[in-house]
């Protein structure tokens, strides 16, 4: 990796981005930017983003959220809505029997977006505002879809899928990014960070980065990740902040099994 990243650093950057930006729309993902990701992380993405990412704390059960700032109709879940949703879709089983990406008690949030209205409300000028929260469960690789009523307060429904693979959050995407630096494999990323900063990488807060969830193809990995795609598995697109790309596309972590491993060639 380090010979075919230190050939590009500040040469090919637009280069890169496009073939970032290429990965990415497989995949859903909006990158930031233009030759780069956006360096303050900002952006109406960027943004949204910040708020929904970030595990659900452990093991923590409140009394119910205050209602905050509302929307009406098909506006936008306001910061108040999306945090009373997250939290009323957390009940007490969910938080003590899930674990996050790092491991700890408490799924993962990944995010919260507005519902579409039920079919009998599709002519209410003011329909229930709901929310779908979605939560990944890292203790059984289990997605977990609620929808929440936020004129009741209520759950309505919940979904919970195996094999199904939602674009990652910021909190995954560093989580990736630590168990890389901390890997043998991760030694090309730190050499071409050094050669780009004259820094030492010891953190991911160092890089920006965006990631695509990678899903084991018969033949072009390693045996370790056979599982990707019903693991949570990542390959990771780093950035020098106000700096080049750096290419590390061979390198997939399985965020399941906290494991790290380089594709096959060929």
């Amino acid at each position: 990796m380090r010979k075919i990243v230190h050939r590009h650093l500040g040469k090919v950057v637009a280069g890169a981005a496009i073939a970032v930006a290429g990965t990415a729309v497989m995949v859903g993902i909006t990158l930031p930017g233009t030759a780069g990701a956006d360096e303050t992380g900002g952006g109406k993405a960027g943004t949204q983003a910040a708020r929904q990412d970030g595990a659900v704390p452990a093991g923590v059960v409140e009394q119910a959220p205050a209602e905050g700032d509302k929307g009406k109709g098909g506006d936008p879940l306001t910061d108040d809505e999306m945090n009373r949703a997250a939290q009323l879709a957390a009940n007490r089983q969910l938080l003590n029997s899930a674990e996050n990406v790092d491991g700890k008690r408490g799924p993962q949030r990944l995010s919260v977006d507005l519902a579409d209205p039920e079919n009998d409300e599709t002519d209410d000028p003011n329909p229930p505002r709901r929310a779908d929260v979605t939560f990944y469960d890292y203790k059984n690789d289990t997605l977990v879809t609620k929808t929440v009523n936020l004129d009741t307060g209520k759950v309505e429904d919940t979904g919970v899928q195996h094999g199904v693979q939602p674009p990652l959050s910021r909190a995954e995407n560093a989580e990736a990014a630590a168990l890389l630096i901390a890997d043998p494999l991760g030694a090309g990323l730190k050499a071409d960070y050094k050669d780009a900063t004259g820094k030492e990488l010891t953190s991911p807060d160092q890089l920006l980065f965006n990631g695509a969830v990678y899903r084991a193809t018969p033949g072009s990995q390693p045996a370790v990740l056979d599982k990707c795609g019903e693991h949570r598995c990542v390959r990771l697109f780093p950035k020098v902040k106000n700096g080049p790309w750096i290419d590390a596309r061979s390198i997939v972590i399985d965020l399941s099994a906290r494991k790290v491993a380089q594709l096959k060639r060929g």
